[in-house]
């Protein structure tokens, strides 16, 4: 019985393979923009999870300080402690900026928090935890920082005394952990240009500077020049506590929006990153249509080179149903050495992207069914085309 498949692996080695792979690396492709969604989704839980709070709380209104601004006073947390079922709670800041590291520009994001509270790193891989009120940081490994570096955010350094890992924000972008009086001045303060010029105007506001009122102008500049607020302010429930109880009781006594970490997982993966997420689901679409059309073209050219083989069979007696079968084997062949070259391109080359990709093995085994189904319809062409050939060809030259 002639095989097709082995008849082309037996005679074009070279060509069988290179087809393989070429239809591997698109594989490769559709699983590492697959890895791609899967690692943005991670990435937006992560710092939610990291955090160990069940409820945030944020300004009214507002969806949080990942989706939008969102500022509360400083002593918020006191009167969220008195309510029932809280067990903890602790301020938080957090702002996106650019920092140095090596002489490059890396984008991180700055988060400010209390030591022993809620918001500080879960753990670390080297140094140790804030213990000074101010000019320390722990930053992610990813920022490429080492113990001991300084890091310099907005016109003060800091001394890096810990490290820790897999520690970033919604977009991907490392983090950087100061004190909260620290991250409050680097997020709120301006700088001395534009508070030297605020002054001057508020020196030249009669209302504010009349002659016999000299602690009036005083008052306002230190209410303008000093800042008390926080952007979230992190909730942990009492055990056998429901957070959504307690986040209800929170927008229902203190007029205050409250997520339960369910509720901003939702804001985060729903909200911020759908437009990514449809866009790579309409290009992973294209590189499927595409990987079928090449899939069709090539088994298409490869079944019309063999037709006098074709021929032969048909004239021996053998029955359509095994004809299609074998260039259904010789489809099939293609997809499984492509999605093992695709598998082994997306491990290899996924650690080298900027952003983090996640290779799930749900996706893997997802991608072998559908790179089988995409080669079975791809062969169906091929397969018409076989049917059509007159078995008079095998005697005609």
């Amino acid at each position: 019985m002639i095989n097709l498949a082995s008849r082309d692996i037996a005679h074009t080695l070279g060509r069988y393979l290179l087809t393989g792979m070429g239809l591997g690396l698109l594989i490769g492709v559709t699983l590492t923009m697959a890895g791609v969604y899967r690692g943005m989704v991670d990435d937006a839980k992560v710092l939610l999870h990291a955090t160990q709070a069940d409820i945030w709380v944020v300004q009214e209104g507002t969806l949080g300080p990942f989706a939008e601004p969102s500022s509360l006073h400083d002593d918020v947390y006191r009167s969220i402690l008195g309510l029932s079922g809280v067990a903890e709670a602790g301020n938080a800041t957090f702002l996106t900026m650019q920092v140095k590291q090596g002489g490059k520009d890396q984008r991180v994001m700055i988060s400010g928090f209390e030591p022993g509270h809620l918001g500080e790193p879960a753990f670390l891989t080297a140094g140790r935890p804030i213990t000074r009120p101010h000019y320390e940081a722990i930053v992610d490994s990813k920022t490429g920082f080492k113990v001991g570096d300084k890091i310099r955010i907005r016109r003060n350094d800091y001394t890096v005394v810990g490290l820790t890992k897999r520690m970033v924000s919604s977009n991907g972008d490392p983090m950087v952990f100061i004190s909260l009086k620290d991250a409050q001045e680097a997020q709120f303060l301006k700088d001395n240009d534009a508070i030297v010029n605020e002054r001057n105007r508020l020196a030249a506001n009669p209302a504010l500077n009349r002659p016999g009122t000299l602690g009036v102008l005083a008052a306002v500049e230190a209410n303008q020049f000093s800042n008390h607020n926080v952007n979230a302010v992190l909730v942990r429930v009492l055990p056998g506590w429901d957070a959504q109880v307690v986040a209800d009781n929170i927008k229902r006594w203190k007029h205050m929006q409250a997520y339960t970490s369910d509720d901003m997982e939702e804001i985060l993966v729903a909200k911020l990153i759908a437009t990514a997420a449809k866009q790579i689901g309409l290009f992973l679409m294209i590189l499927a249509v595409v990987s079928a059309t090449i899939v069709a073209f090539i088994i298409y050219t490869m079944t019309l080179s063999k037709v006098k083989e074709i021929a032969v069979l048909k004239l021996i007696g053998t029955r359509n149903k095994t004809i299609a079968a074998m260039i259904l084997q010789e489809a099939l062949g293609l997809g499984i050495i492509g999605f093992f070259v695709g598998k082994f391109a997306a491990t290899l080359w996924a650690p080298v992207f900027p952003k983090y990709i996640l290779l799930e093995s749900g996706d893997a085994v997802r991608a072998f069914i559908l790179t089988m189904v995409m080669c079975a319809l791809a062969s169906v062409l091929a397969i018409r085309a076989a049917l059509r050939i007159d078995p008079a060809e095998a005697i005609g030259g």
